[in-house]
């Protein structure tokens, strides 16, 4: 198609023609730039310029009633410097709240496909009171060299993955970095990354967010609370400003392509936490910055009332299966798949994404489906939080099309229990070490359908949730009240910070065994950023509103017992290497319990203290398995049987060992009933047993035992 350069319009000075619905936002064409929005309700839309930084607007032009296709206006303007310009757009049309249309032509509002915002430009500086328009829609540069880079798209597999808060990874004056809590600071820690064995970081959110929404006092200093994690979007296409090194030169976008590319070389796949189930403008005392003031009706989920319907908790709900909604969302992923080589997406409160304009669940959602099937997406991991905060819970049965994984709550509220030594669930944790085979089989999902974790952002850390029985959140400004209520935590006999011995010996413990139950299960294992390091929040499980010392990541943490710092690290970067040296700990397909690997035995078998017989009956709080080596492989990894053990009563126990084939012996790789650092035999230096019919646990602890031939260490 020839493009055109003559203009068939004029006003105040600027020459303009009738332009491409087609991409929407605003983007380059011969000689100008194409301007594009929907709206369905809109009577009439103005495009509003200003200059980088100005506080006013140096233009105001219509849409001419040419310019509008559909319902979408579309114009291109001629001769704008795009590196020096700011934009926004007005609406007008009916002010009628009850029907759920809230135009207002005073407001000026930000594109939704801006894919650079300025305004937030340096972290938490509030805009000028006086500013009338304070996220301001910029082009960024489009001259990036990417090389060879594209996305890597690991089998999912061999993930081990890391969620972790951009900010929060290095702001902290111990992590050394030239430019703390920033995209280039996290590039000179991802050495550190690679070697905890991670090779997947899943970001909390970058799309651009307004850090300074919250209006609450802490209440224990009186100062100003924030908003930390960015769980409230206002541009879903634009990198945050506020964690590039540069500040308010606007290089967000280049910085961000310089942390994948460098995450890419070191083999470590990149994640983005990405929220579609709400916006930033929150209910209708919010403020309105894009989606309220351009198709409100459209955009959002109403009541009968025109009010909002609320299944996220945070005052709106997008109304995610609308045709233009879901096309919003697909070309939002395209973006940032294509443009900045994304390998996948976790989903906040996913389930929201399969509920229709009236809230109710559907059962073949469209979103949901076209995110599966979506071409451009073919290869990204896609995960979701599998609940909403409307009740709606859907562990074991989200709408995957073969595609979708999920945040498996049940498999971490299982092994919190059992891991402080609850009776009776001995079973389900044996389903989770097996990849949930009971939620995912009989729809045909494999166990990677399954992200294991026992801690995320959302909630305690590792460290807290054997150190606090309740949750301390009064420094959040709720009055206690916010946070999740029953953790299934223990704080081993003291709440808080102790000087007993006994106690942060017995802490320090069962972080391990649970970093040991982590690794040893089939299915995905994530990490939440520091609690390889016995990170604390001290007692607060809500720490989402903290830019402070306490909630950033302390390289240089105080030990506990041996379960912190470089003794916790030590183990977390040993059980990582071990998990991925051994395929057996991470296969596709779920075990069988039939002679697969050609060595006489089964390739799963559990056992109690007794071989083959093992006890998972309502008082048990204890389990063995053992995982049959492959007899062709029997000089490498993959030929080693593997036998794992966990006591959690508080006495020790000794458990019979199966007997190995010819040739094979038992050596001692991980026990947690030591200190550090012969709680872990690297490759090459595992002890040999000298009773090779049972093995020793100490109360709580567990053990790992790999069995191969007497003349092969590791």
């Amino acid at each position: 198609m020839r493009a055109s350069f003559h203009h068939t319009h004029e006003f105040g000075g600027f020459r303009m023609r009738y332009g491409h619905a087609l991409p929407y936002g605003a983007s380059h064409v011969p000689g100008g730039v194409n301007f594009s929005i929907f709206s369905s309700h809109a009577t009439s839309c103005m495009l509003v310029l200003f200059r980088r930084g100005d506080p006013e607007p140096y233009a105001e032009i219509p849409f001419p009633p040419e310019c509008k296709i559909g319902d979408v206006y579309a114009m291109i303007v001629y001769d704008l410097d795009y590196e020096e310009m700011e934009y926004g757009f007005r609406m007008e049309g009916p002010m009628d709240p009850k029907a759920g249309l809230l135009f207002d032509p005073k407001k000026i509002l930000l594109d939704p496909f801006a894919r650079e915002i300025a305004g937030r430009d340096i972290w938490l500086s509030p805009p000028p009171k006086e500013e009338v328009y304070p996220h301001r829609a910029r082009m960024p540069y489009e001259d990036y060299d990417w090389g060879h880079d594209r996305p890597i798209n690991l089998p999912v597999q061999d993930l081990v993955i890391y969620e972790m808060h951009v900010r929060g990874f290095t702001r902290h004056p111990s992590s050394g970095v030239r430019h703390p809590g920033t995209y280039e600071g996290m590039i000179e820690k991802i050495p550190y990354l690679q070697s905890i064995g991670v090779n997947c970081v899943e970001l909390m959110p970058v799309f651009e967010f307004d850090e300074y929404e919250n209006k609450l006092v802490n209440p224990l200093t009186g100062e100003p609370l924030c908003n930390y994690w960015g769980y409230s979007t206002v541009g879903f296409f634009a990198p945050k400003g506020g964690y590039a090194a540069t500040g308010h030169h606007g290089t967000q976008v280049s910085e961000f392509k310089n942390l994948v590319k460098s995450l890419h070389s070191a083999g470590i796949s990149v994640i983005l936490d990405v929220v579609f189930n709400h916006t930033a403008e929150g209910d209708l005392r919010g403020p309105t910055i894009s989606f309220r003031g351009i198709d409100n009706q459209t955009y959002y989920m109403l009541n009968p009332d025109g009010n909002y319907a609320n299944y996220t908790g945070c005052g709106n709900t997008l109304n995610c299966n609308h045709p233009v909604v879901r096309a919003f969302v697909l070309d939002c992923l395209h973006y940032w798949v294509s443009e900045f080589h994304i390998d996948g997406f976790r989903f906040d409160l996913a389930s929201v994404l399969g509920r229709d304009r009236n809230g109710h669940p559907l059962s073949n959602p469209p979103l949901l489906e076209a995110l599966a099937l979506d071409p451009i997406l073919a290869r990204c991991d896609l995960i979701a939080e599998a609940w909403d905060a409307g009740g709606l819970y859907q562990v074991g049965n989200f709408p995957a099309y073969g595609r979708w994984m999920e945040w498996n709550g049940h498999y971490r509220d299982a092994a919190r229990k059992f891991l402080r030594g609850d009776a009776g669930v001995a079973g389900e944790v044996v389903q989770g070490i097996l990849g949930s085979p009971n939620l995912y089989a009989a729809a045909g999902r494999k166990p990677t359908a399954s992200v294991n974790f026992i801690t995320c952002h959302d909630g305690f850390t590792l460290r807290d949730l054997y150190s606090y029985n309740e949750k301390h959140n009064l420094a959040n400004g709720e009055g206690n009240r916010d946070g999740a209520n029953e953790n299934f935590t223990w704080n081993c006999g003291a709440e808080g910070v102790t000087e007993d011995v006994g106690v942060n010996v017995l802490r320090a413990r069962l972080q391990r065994n649970a970093m040991a139950l982590l690794f040893l299960s089939q299915g995905v294992p994530m990490l939440s950023m520091g609690d390889e390091l016995g990170r604390t929040q001290n007692g607060n499980n809500n720490a989402y509103c903290h830019d402070e010392e306490w909630n950033w990541l302390d390289w240089n943490p105080p030990e506990c017992g041996g379960g912190s710092g470089e003794g916790l690290r030590r183990f977390v970067s040993l059980m990582a290497d071990f998990r991925h040296r051994h395929s057996q700990l991470h296969r596709a397909e779920y075990f069988t319990g039939g002679n697969t690997r050609d060595s006489g035995y089964p390739d799963i078998s559990w056992h109690g203290v007794r071989v083959g017989v093992p006890d998972w009956g309502g008082e048990s709080r204890s389990l063995a398995f053992m995982i049959a080596g492959d007899k062709a492989q029997s000089y490498g990894p993959e030929g080693d049987f593997i036998y794992a053990a966990f006591n959690m009563w508080h006495e020790p126990l000794a458990f019979a060992l199966p007997v190995l084939p010819a040739g094979l012996r038992w050596r001692r790789v991980v026990d947690t009933g030591r200190a550090s650092p012969d709680d872990f035999f690297e490759s090459g230096s595992e002890q040999l047993l000298s009773d090779q019919s049972q093995v020793a646990l100490s109360g709580r602890s567990v053990v790992v035992l790999i069995g191969n031939l007497a003349g092969r260490l590791g």
